[in-house]
């Protein structure tokens, strides 16, 4: 505004006093100055146009303004700039800074909580210090209160009664009232007056004591008696296994070793827990303390009340025995319901031989004959009655292991045992039962998991894995062997004609004859009694349980032509194998098969009965096979003349039962057609041990006779193959033969029957 108005100078000289009253009045503005008043009346109270040349002047000085504060922001624009990124970066910074300070602040406090806490506990440890040291100084004054109370309880126990009442005077008059202000002590006074009363009363009460006692640790007793009889036992039979050298070579040969180092073993550490624990024998009185029946005994009968005294303990002592023999319910769930319960018996009859012995008069051996005699039949019968409950064979063996136990012990104090052994073969079938319902599950197990084909063998180490498990002989690894042993292992890999249920199935029945010793043993029964029970249960599981398994396989709707044929080979080697069983059997027993009253093991039929319905099996299935052929076939209705060749079916037809009959010459039945083994057939007709014993003269009469018309009617139609008929003439010269002797059997069993 002042360059423009050195300008305009000589234009408006005449108007310089008022530029000159504007000029004040925007300073006065822009220096803030208050109040304005005066100024701006100032502008308006001369001319009329004084308000717009103001305005003029104020917007001049706006525009200079705004041009000096641009100029300002231009020339510190760089420096803003340059701030805000320094600014920016420090925020950056900051924020690190931030996170830092908060992470310090963390750790300070959580340091700070240690802190605090160990305060707190130090604090709590000296609160715990005091008390303790409180505690100690009342205990140090009330200890010889409670030792004296212990003295006194200890005499009451004892029955030094005469010293438990003086040690009561010191307590009233010395002890207590030093910590009368004690509840405990309080408690003390208040027992003192029923202990004396207690005194007064005892003598007729340890009677009562006597038999609660002899009650309450009569399954201890018991057990103890049991456990030195049991010992006793082991010692004597490992010495005898020990002194017999044949006892070992009896065994089977895979267990001949073990079980004689076993042997030596036992016997061993019997001999050293016998110099261990012979000072540790404990009899029915280490266990109870039996001077109350002796002191209440002589008192009764100074008194001249002993008969009383006798009735009395008689009635009570039946008593005890019924609930003795009560078992509980679930005795049979566990071996340990059967132990408790032989315990309490033998402890109940051990105390009363006991009596018997040191007292006179009190017990007789016609009481505890007459006891004896009514707690056996009623053992015999809760026995009965709680062991037909058992499903499990380890179960049954654990009780009858209890069962012998039970009775060598009662047998050693004098008791006859003889019909707890006869019970014994009455549980024998039952556990008889169970390991043939568990082995039927086992049996089960190995023809579900059988592929019914050959076993793989790959060398010959394989092969004599398998042959240690099943006597199994190869004639040609066998001929291989003896003529030239170094090319043996050229034989290989090879296949053996049964699967693998085979070997299975062999060492589970072996398993059974253990299972089934195990219960025989420790009998008291000769070795010709134990090998009759073995074979007859072995009988029973080849008759009975292997032959139901066998029957229902058989029928299973997955088991197939090829299944058939192999489960027919398998019977076949099982059936050889029985001759090793009964083997086995012998060894065991150590009884020859020579023996006139050795049963035999019926297994035989087993096989042949079970080959004789896979057999029936495979007929079914075949006509079932070729009757899907025929009602799948697409006949043409409308031919007119044959083409010369035969439906796609009846081709079909054909290589199925050629197939079919490939796997069929795997099996040895079919010799009789294939290798044309009639002699032997004509020979062995009628015994036990012959090969073809299942074919019937009738039905292969019947075959035969349609082999020798099939063979007439292909010479007449092929008349071309002159060379054909000439080979074949013998063979029809033979079966014409074979058709004769086969018609003269069935004309003799037709005759017979």
């Amino acid at each position: 505004m002042a360059r423009k108005s050195k300008s305009n100078l000589s234009e408006l000289y005449l108007e310089e006093n008022k530029d000159q009253i504007y000029e004040n009045a925007l300073a006065e503005i822009q220096s803030f100055e208050l109040p304005l008043g005066t100024t701006l009346r100032s502008v308006y109270d001369d001319q009329p146009n004084a308000h717009q040349r103001f305005m003029e002047k104020l917007d001049a000085c706006i525009r200079n303004h705004d041009r000096e504060i641009e100029k300002m922001c231009n020339f510190h624009h760089q420096g803003f700039v340059d701030a805000i990124t320094e600014l920016l970066k420090v925020r950056a910074d900051a924020e690190k800074l931030k996170v830092q300070v908060t992470d310090t602040n963390r750790r300070l406090q959580d340091a700070g909580k240690e802190v605090i806490a160990q305060t707190e506990e130090i604090i709590r440890c000296r609160v715990q210090q005091r008390n303790i040291t409180t505690v100690v100084e009342k205990l140090q004054l009330c200890l010889p209160v409670l030792e004296m109370y212990s003295k006194l309880k200890e005499q009451m126990n004892v029955k030094r009664y005469y010293s438990a009442l003086k040690t009561m005077e010191q307590l009233e008059n010395l002890y207590l009232p030093r910590v009368s202000q004690y509840r405990f002590c309080q408690i003390m006074i208040e027992n003192l007056p029923k202990l004396r009363e207690e005194i007064k009363e005892i003598s007729m009460s340890d009677l009562k004591d006597f038999l609660e006692s002899i009650r309450k640790h009569s399954d201890r007793i018991g057990e103890t008696a049991m456990k030195q009889a049991q010992q006793q036992k082991t010692f004597s039979t490992a010495l005898q296994k020990q002194n017999n050298i044949n006892y070992g070579r009896n065994m089977h040969v895979g267990r001949s070793r073990i079980l004689e180092s076993k042997n030596e073993i036992t016997l061993k550490r019997t001999f050293e827990e016998d110099d261990e624990h012979e000072e540790e024998v404990l009899t029915a009185q280490d266990l109870v303390d039996f001077s109350p029946v002796y002191r209440c005994l002589h008192i009764y009968s100074v008194l001249g009340d002993g008969e009383i005294f006798e009735n009395y303990y008689r009635k009570q002592r039946r008593k005890q025995a019924r609930l003795v023999l009560q078992p509980q319910s679930s005795m049979h769930e566990t071996v340990e319901g059967y132990r408790r319960y032989f315990s309490q018996i033998v402890g109940f009859f051990v105390v009363e031989d006991h009596i018997l012995h040191v007292t006179q008069g009190l017990v007789t051996r016609t009481y505890t004959d007459e006891l004896w005699n009514m707690a056996l039949s009623r053992i015999i019968a809760v026995l009965r009655t709680h062991s037909s409950y058992c499903s499990d064979p380890d179960l049954v063996l654990e009780l009858k292991n209890l069962i012998v136990v039970f009775a060598d012990t009662l047998q050693g104090y004098g008791f006859p045992v003889n019909r707890l052994f006869d019970l014994l073969f009455e549980i024998r079938d039952q556990y008889n039962e169970t390991l043939l319902k568990k082995w039927s599950g086992l049996f089960r197990d190995i023809f579900e998991a059988d592929n019914y084909s050959p076993i793989p063998v790959a060398n010959e180490e394989e092969y004599k894995i398998i042959i240690s498990k099943f006597p199994f002989q190869d004639p040609e690894l066998d001929k291989v062997r003896m003529n030239h042993p170094h090319s043996l292992q050229q034989s290989f890999p090879k296949k053996l004609p049964m699967s693998q249920s085979v070997p299975q199935i062999y060492i589970q029945v072996k398993e059974f004859i253990y299972a089934s010793l195990k219960f025989s043993e420790s009998l008291h029964r000769s070795s010709t009694e134990i090998d009759d029970m073995l074979r007859k249960s072995t009988n029973l599981l080849l008759t009975r349980t292997l032959s139901c398994c066998l029957q229902n396989l058989i029928k299973k709707p997955h088991i197939g032509l090829t299944e058939l044929v192999q489960i027919i080979i398998n019977t076949t080697h099982l059936e050889q194998a029985c001759k090793y069983l009964e083997d086995f059997i012998s060894n065991i027993t150590n009884i020859s098969q020579v023996t006139v009253h050795t049963a035999r093991l019926y297994g035989l039929s087993t096989f042949k009965d079970a080959r004789h319905a896979a057999e029936g099996e495979i007929y079914t299935k075949l006509n079932q096979k070729i009757d899907e052929f025929i009602q799948i076939a697409d006949y043409d209705w409308t031919m007119s003349e044959s083409d010369g060749r035969a439906s796609g079916y009846l081709m079909d037809l054909i290589n199925f039962l050629r197939s079919t009959f490939q796997v069929f010459t795997h099996l040895p039945l079919l010799d009789l057609f294939m290798v044309w083994d009639w002699s032997t057939y004509l020979a062995d007709y009628g015994q036990a041990t012959s090969k073809y014993l299942r074919v019937n003269p009738s039905t292969a009469l019947t075959l035969l006779e349609k082999v020798h018309r099939g063979m007439k009617d292909s010479s007449k139609k092929n008349n071309i193959f002159a060379q054909f008929r000439k080979n074949d003439r013998d063979k029809q010269k033979l079966i014409e033969t074979v058709v004769k002797q086969l018609r003269s059997l069935v004309n003799g069993m037709s005759q017979h029957t």
